[in-house]
């Protein structure tokens, strides 16, 4: 088939050709979509052969030489990378590099998704690969492609490039990187080595490397995803073939086995495999584990994370040496310079000069005089072409039309404006220029016409939507310029976003602007005597020019009218312009080097430009090439990417003759990426009549204008410079030239020598302008009149960049002028070449290291010319974390990429960036096609992507965190010190120099009447004699009305039937255990004491909840069976539940205790009540379920309760007048004493409000307050979080209702955990308008030991609040710092030490006393201590040790109970009632809790309240550690595409408070995450969900 060059194709064939070949390259149809169109425009012309594939597939068989290739075979090698960074030596250095990790192994979990997410990207939702489907559906259309178009590149972010057939690409690079090398003669190399390795190679790469890969990828692919069926959600039928769902693992297994047997995993019983199954490295397959408690579990998510362990556990950098001391001893470790690590050895560097820039006589003053002289000398002189998207000549503007029209503009521009008086514009006022790319003319006339009227145009890029990237920036320097006027064309100003009245509305960020109309139809003639006044070109500014900066920020650089001038004769001098010659530009004509060329020196020279609109070079690739062969055009000014798509394109054209083109100015020659561009370009266009010496890179930059250009020289002199330098020297900023290590290279290109004129060195680019070293990089600055001179309004940056003294090693400044900084890094190199090998703008430093994102990104797109990557999109910026610069890499990926594709691709990119730069990325993030924000000519907006990531709005599709690779500057893990044992010296209450942290509550004092009874029961009695209608219970519904409420005789009458029907029904004996379980209310109180009388133990027990059996009725089925009950009371309701089907669902009904409900009492009463003889026999069980998930149940004696109530009464002093509002669950702890105990001992009435019923009322409570006009109120975090969030917009309504909460003394937030700051602060605050003194909201503190060691009484000082360092507490050590310091965390006193209680804090390792302000484990001695535990397993040693503990020194006779609560005790300046100063008592949190890290005591809290902060979407969070690995989850409010943004916030907040790295992430929906009813987090209910696989996660995310 390669004889086909005969038959001639017809024009609009070829161009339909061209077209199809510009949508596949893009990416908008698929191959087999082009194949079947392409076939279908060719069929017509060649009679196809029988039974012949009509899809081109010949070609590829046939062995086919370079020219025949050349025209079918190479379709579009453009590959999706972006052109600028196309370099074959450096594809196959990746490739190497590639190959190099392989013998590593390395495996990469993949993330878990829900189905929901997955869906978006996978393939299910695309055309099946093998149906025959015609691709007409899949164009993308060119909807999303605004004039500019998607593959423009700008500022460095990568955008551009076009993406090919596979096949086609890689014989295409293999072909071009022969000829570049000259392995052999071009001529009689065949490519059919390079068809054959792109066929056995998966995923390209040439050559050889191609072939290890493919064997690499054999075994990273196929393997297949299994599911469990989640049985609570039984709608997501999951299908069991390979797509439908991320598989797990993309590691290189060791056994292809293992692939094969992977199908659903199979729960194995432990112990069934057999010995050899256990020793292959499952991933897949969760092998058996051990939880951290010893549990088996067989799940898909530990088997990841035992693989993430296992691949952590790999080798790291070597660790570093040095620390600098942050602070204090919490040392981050500082990168020490490697002592081997190259350095600059050479002298000092000699500033260039450039050649003297030459006055030749005829050189106008300046550049109006110049049109002034062209356009009435030589008026049909033409002087610009315009051309329409077919590439005809739309439009000539001569030199006169081009004078005319200026004048017009500059006239109406001064005296149309505004009124006579008060002119609009006056000269030296800013002027916008909003002109699209497709129209220079109207562009010219206008910059023109602003010239002349002295004003200063500022061009712009055209707004397209009201909120485009970057237009708010736009705005900013228009505002800061003071424009206020916009020039535009007719056609673009019909275009502008309109609002419905038919205005232009204002863009965000943008002052007024009015906007102007420069069509000559528009204006006025000018009257005949008004003529401009042109003078010679002065200081005054000319133009400001746009540069946008890498946070994103637009600065206008200012460029004088001498400079604008200068600059023209410099360039007209170094390009030997002359006059009337024609000149091809394809760049933007509004800044940079299209408009120097195109606009400016042009006219000066009178010469002739042809302006090739972006939309054409889309359509048509090859445009330019075409004018310059039928123009005869001398110079050409393109970027490498114009080149490149041309080489693309390039189909053997006959007519091609590039013999006239004496100038190629590449305009983005200093980019180090353009060089492969400019040598295939030369190779193939060479036989075209191009000369080698025609290609001229350049150097410019917004601030220094243009820095180096290489001269167009004549045949036979010197070639021009390459330099080949190693990566790893420039990342430390010296220059080696490589010779070892091939992998990883930099090949520069010169762009020429230094400017006529003009001056050039390198200086350091940190801190003094000192010159560099000859071997060193550098920033390079340049003295010349031909530079801009500020950044306009900002006179200390431009005092930076513009005002330059370098210095040499002396100090002394090497010129009495200032040079320009030009953002552009590089070196002078041997006779006088310029080399640049990067932008300051794109520079990372990372540990001490530089790179250059450029560098970074063209490794990205090396990995894959299988075309991952959409159309090339990749961006490539640092953020900072924990002291250091991190990289991340954000790309778009192909509409029809797999999971499986982009987890391999994003595993191969971290193996080849580090194998070929040496450094870690932290964050790899892939984004779906065309989501990134743009630049107006299609590139990737860096700054507003960066600023998307950081806010966590950019919604990628995929997120691979690697910190555990990157952060090695993490403080060494401590090692804990030997503590003060019992030899220390120990002098009166001091240790080691520090007062013994004890302190105690008031003594108990008098006893008052009825404190002579031992028994609650006996109280009760003695009530019922004294004040039987004296009311101790009011119980409240929803509505606040009071559903029920008892005196005293009513409550006795009633326990006496409950304890009649006990005797009579149950048949109990004294001591014997009864499960109460009712709801919150009067029924559980009477029962309770109808126990007492009876001589039974009550136990009370949450009812199960309705809509919740399953897991509910569990835990009370524990209890009843751990407590020994012999019978349940309860209900009738209850009762039903109880033995209702879904019970029996739940539990085994039959092995219930005998249950009664006690709806119906008996009338009669029991012959006598049960009198207790001994106080300390048990009163009743307190069963709890501890936040880690324990079930603990501890005895309370009669003894302790009456000395509880007690101790209550006195620091309440509650007396019978007293009420009091319980907001409460009556369960257990401090919550049910004062639900069922205290009103019965002080006589006080009790106002119980169940806390349920707020979920129907938020406002009950406090309406309850304040109505019944109560002084002292107790509540749970649960319902105070209930009242902050369900009232928060009321407050005005319920004030308006007359709420009142003035009277409030004591508001006591009854807590066994560290009290929530934060929360109560914010409802103080909140109802502080309704009367409520912020004084008086308080916590109370208790716990198993001791159900209430604290509680903020009436008397006595208000709680206090200290702020400690964080990092110190990790160390358990107390540093109290000042409020709103860095690390700072607020404690609150956890309310007063009660009556009776001692505390001291104590050493929970050594038990030995601690001093104040140090951290312990906090003691209690107390007369209502609880007595033990109450278990089954009658665990003695715990028991004793809980309760029975005593000091290893000191006071060893005292018998303490330990808390298990880490706390310190802090004596303040405020004086007790006794007149004492007052000793606070402060709670960190639970021992038990506390998750030991890198041998420091993290609390979860700290760590959930930091990540909580992190993203609004963030509703709640818990951490807990497994297998040392943080897991941190995080419940989403929001939709399911902002789950990935947590994951790099999640883990970037961690590390930079808390220096942990978090090992994995999981993304959950609200409510996932367990509480029980004291607002708790259950952790390790939720741990083991995790680990079981329960969760229904919507993401998961393995941190490498």
């Amino acid at each position: 088939m390669a004889d086909r060059d005969p038959v001639p194709l017809p024009a609009e064939v070829r161009a339909k050709l061209a077209e199809l070949e510009l949508e596949l390259s893009e990416g908008d149809i698929t191959q087999k979509g082009y194949e079947k169109k392409r076939s279908k425009l060719i069929g017509a012309f060649f009679p196809q052969a029988p039974g012949m594939d009509p899809s081109m597939g010949q070609e590829r068989r046939t062995p086919v030489t370079p020219s025949s290739s050349s025209r079918y075979h190479r379709r579009r090698s453009s590959g999706s990378r972006d052109e600028r960074y196309r370099s074959d030596v450096h594809t196959e250095a990746v490739q190497a590099a590639l190959a190099k990790h392989k013998e590593r192994k390395m495996a990469v979990p993949m993330p878990s998704k829900r189905r929901s997410l997955v869906v978006q990207t996978s393939m299910d939702a695309y055309t099946p690969p093998d149906t025959s489907s015609g691709s007409e559906g899949e164009g993308q259309g060119d909807g999303d492609e605004e004039e500019g178009g998607d593959c423009e590149e700008e500022d460095g972010g990568g955008g551009g490039g076009t993406s090919s057939s596979r096949e086609g690409s890689i014989s295409m690079e293999h072909w071009i990187s022969r000829a570049i090398h000259g392995t052999s003669s071009t001529t009689t190399t065949t490519s059919s080595t390079a068809s054959s390795s792109s066929s056995s190679t998966r995923s390209g790469g040439s050559g050889a490397a191609g072939g290890r890969l493919a064997d690499v990828l054999a075994q990273h692919v196929h393997i297949s995803a299994h599911h469990h069926l989640r049985h609570h959600r039984p709608h997501h039928h999951h299908k069991t073939e390979n797509h439908s769902a991320p598989p797990d693992v993309t590691g290189y297994t060791n056994s292809t086995a293992n692939a094969a047997t992977d199908g659903i995993q199979v729960e194995r019983a432990p112990g069934a495999g057999t010995a050899a199954q256990r020793q292959t490295p499952k991933y897949g397959n969760a092998e058996l584990m051990e939880t951290g408690d010893g549990v088996p579990v067989s799940s898909r998510v530990s088997a990841k994370i035992q693989q993430l362990v296992n691949t952590l556990k790999r080798p790291k950098r070597p660790p570093l040496r040095e620390f600098f001391v942050d602070d204090f001893e919490e040392l981050l470790e500082v990168q020490q310079p490697d002592p081997n690590q190259p350095k600059a050895e050479g002298a000092q560097m000699v500033a260039m000069r450039g050649e003297q820039l030459g006055v030749v006589t005829n050189w106008p003053p300046s550049l109006e005089a110049a049109l002034q002289r062209w356009g009435t000398i030589s008026p049909k002189a033409p002087c610009l072409t315009t051309m329409d998207t077919n590439g005809k000549p739309l439009y000539v503007l001569t030199y006169g039309k081009l004078w005319s029209r200026s004048l017009k503009v500059a006239y109406n521009l001064l005296h149309k404006l505004g009124t006579k008086q008060e002119p609009l514009v006056r000269p030296g006022d800013r002027v916008a220029l909003v002109f699209p790319n497709n129209d220079p003319a109207a562009f010219m006339t206008a910059f023109y016409g602003c010239l002349l009227a002295e004003v200063v145009p500022v061009p712009i890029e055209v707004p397209l939507t009201r909120k485009d990237a970057g237009s708010q920036q736009i705005g900013f320097l228009l505002g800061s310029c003071g424009v206020t006027v916009a020039l535009t064309s007719d056609a673009c100003h019909k275009g502008l976003p309109k609002s419905p009245t038919g205005e232009i509305p204002q863009f965000k960020g943008w002052p007024k602007v009015l906007w102007f109309v420069t069509e000559s139809k528009h204006l006025s003639k000018p009257p005949r005597d008004w003529f401009p006044h042109i003078k010679d070109a002065n200081q005054d500014t000319a133009y400001i020019e746009y540069k946008t900066c890498k946070d994103g920020s637009v600065l206008g650089v200012t460029v004088m009218r001498i400079a604008m001038l200068t600059h023209c004769q410099a360039l007209t001098q170094s390009c030997s312009y002359t006059e009337a010659e024609t000149i091809v530009n394809v760049l933007d004509f509004k800044k940079d080097v299209g408009l120097w060329h195109a606009v400016l020196t042009s006219v000066m020279n009178m010469m002739h430009v042809i302006s090739i609109p972006y939309a054409l070079m889309k359509v048509n690739p090859l445009s330019w090439i075409q004018k310059v062969c039928q123009y005869k055009a001398k110079v050409a000014c393109v970027k490498s990417r114009d080149m490149h798509w041309a080489l693309v394109a390039h189909r053997d054209q006959r007519d091609i003759n590039l013999t006239s083109l004496r100038m190629l100015v590449v305009a983005d020659g200093s980019n180090p990426w353009s060089i492969s561009s400019c040598d295939a370009f030369l190779n193939v266009f060479q036989s075209k009549g191009l000369k080698p010496e025609v290609i001229c890179p350049c150097a410019s930059s917004p601030e220094a204008l243009t820095v180096a250009l290489r001269r167009p020289v004549e045949e036979g002199s010197t070639p021009p410079g390459r330099g080949v330098l190693s990566m790893q020297g420039l990342s430390h900023g010296v220059i080696r030239v490589d010779s070892e290590e091939k992998l990883s290279v930099l090949t520069l290109q010169d762009v020429g020598s230094v400017m006529p004129g003009a001056m050039m060195c390198a200086v350091k680019p940190e801190g003094v302008p000192q010159l560099c070293k000859a071997d060193e990089i550098g920033e390079i600055c340049v003295c010349t009149v031909a530079t801009g001179t500020s950044y306009y309004g900002l006179a200390g940056m431009t005092k930076n960049t513009f005002e330059v003294f370098p210095t040499s090693n002396n100090g002394a400044p090497i010129s009495e002028f200032p040079f320009t900084r030009t953002g552009l890094l590089g070196f002078i190199g041997p006779a006088g070449l310029i080399f640049v090998a990067g932008k300051m703008d794109g520079l990372m430093v990372v540990g001490g290291r530089r790179h250059n994102a450029d560098d970074i990104v063209a490794t990205a797109l090396a990995v894959e010319p299988m075309k991952f990557v959409y159309r090339g999109r990749i961006a490539v910026f640092s953020i900072t974390v924990l002291h250091d610069e991190r990289i991340v890499v954000v790309a778009e990926q192909r509409p029809d990429s797999t999971e499986e594709d982009s987890f391999q691709w994003m595993s191969r990119v971290l193996q080849a960036i580090d194998g070929i730069h040496q450094v870690g990325v932290y964050c790899l993030a892939l984004v779906p096609s065309n989501t990134l924000p743009k630049t107006p000519l299609g590139g990737i907006h860096l700054s507003e992507t960066k600023q998307l990531f950081l806010e966590g709005a950019l919604h990628p599709c995929n997120v691979l965190m690697c910190p555990h690779t990157c952060v090695t500057n993490l403080p060494k893990p401590r090692q804990k010190q030997p503590e003060i044992g019992p030899a220390s010296v120990m002098v009166g209450n001091l240790v080691s120099g520090k007062r013994i942290a004890q302190a105690s509550g008031r003594d108990l004092g008098q006893i008052e009447d009825n404190d002579q009874f031992l028994f609650l029961s006996e109280v009760l009695q003695w009530r019922a004699q004294t004040t039987p209608d004296h009311v101790l219970y009011t119980l409240l519904n929803s509505r606040g009305t009071i559903a029920s409420s008892l005196t005293c005789v009513q409550l006795h009458k009633r326990a006496e039937k409950i304890a009649g029907m006990l005797a009579e029904r149950g048949h109990l004996q004294d001591g014997d255990h009864v499960a109460l379980v009712y709801p919150p209310g009067i029924d559980l109180i009477v029962a309770f004491y109808g126990c007492l009388y009876a001589g039974c133990v009550p136990i009370t027990v949450r009812p199960p909840h309705p809509q919740n059996i399953a897991t509910t009725l569990p835990t009370v089925k524990m209890i009843v069976e751990v407590s020994r009950s012999v019978c349940v009371m309860t209900t009738q309701l209850i009762c039903k539940l109880l033995r209702s089907k879904e019970a029996s669902a739940a539990v085994d009904v039959r092995t219930w205790p005998p249950v009664m409900d006690t709806d119906d009492l008996p009338k009669k009463k029991p012959p006598l009540l049960y009198k207790p003889s001994n106080p300390d026999t048990l009163a009743y069980l307190d069963f709890s379920v501890s936040t880690t998930g324990m079930l603990a149940g501890v005895k309370m004696s009669h003894t302790a309760t009456s000395a509880f109530c007690r101790s209550i009464k006195l620091q309440c002093e509650l007396y019978p007048s007293r009420e009091v509002a319980i907001c409460l669950d009556p369960y257990c702890g401090l919550g049910f004493v004062l639900w069922c105990l205290c009103s019965v001992y002080s006589g006080h009435q009790s106002i119980l409000i169940p806390p349920s019923e707020l979920e129907v009322n938020p406002a009950l409570w406090l309406s309850a307050v304040s109505q019944y006009k109560v002084r002292d109120t107790f509540c749970s975090y649960s319902v105070m979080e209930l009242c902050t969030k369900g009232l928060g917009l009321q407050t005005d309504s319920l004030k308006s209702r007359g709420l009142d909460l003035s009277r409030v003394r004591t508001c006591v937030v009854v807590a066994e955990e560290r009290p929530r700051t934060a929360l109560t602060q914010s409802f103080s605050k909140l109802f502080k308008d309704l009367g409520l003194h912020p004084r008086a909201v308080s916590t109370s503190f208790g716990c198993r030991v001791n159900l209430a060691i604290c509680l903020q009484g009436t008397s006595g000082p208000d709680p206090t609040t200290v702020y400690v360092d964080m990092r110190a507490l990790r160390h358990d050590r107390v540093r109290l710092v000042e409020r709103g310091s860095p690390h700072s965390l607020p404690l609150m006193e956890s309310g007063k030490i009660l009556p009776g209680v001692r505390i001291i804090i104590a050493n929970p390792e050594t038990k030995g006393p601690m001093g104040e302000s140090h951290l312990g484990e906090i003691w209690v001695h107390s007369g209502h201590n609880a007595s033990g535990y109450f278990t089954v397993y009658g665990d003695e040693a715990l028991q004793s040790d809980h309760f029975n503990s005593r000091l290893s020194f000191g006071d060893t006779q005292t018998v303490w109970a330990r808390t298990g609560y880490l706390g310190f005790l802090r004596r303040t300046e405020l004086t007790d009632a006794s007149g004492e100063r007052h000793d606070a008592l402060y709670v960190v949190g639970a021992l038990e809790e506390a998750m030991e890290l890198r041998g420091m005591r993290y609390h979860p809290i700290d760590i959930e309240t930091s990540v909580i902060r992190t993203h609004k979407s963030i509703t709640e969070c818990a951490v807990f550690t497994w297998t040392n690995l943080l897991v941190v989850v995080v419940e989403l409010d929001g939709s399911e595409q902002e789950a990935l943004d947590l994951v790099p916030l999640v883990t970037n907040v961690v590390l930079e408070e808390h220096y942990l790295i978090v090992g994995v992430v999981v993304v959950v929906d609200i409510g996932v995450i367990p509480i029980n009813s004291r607002g708790e987090k259950q952790r390790m209910h939720l741990r083991d969900g995790f680990l079981a696989d329960q969760l229904d996660p919507i993401y998961v995310a393995y941190n490498m």
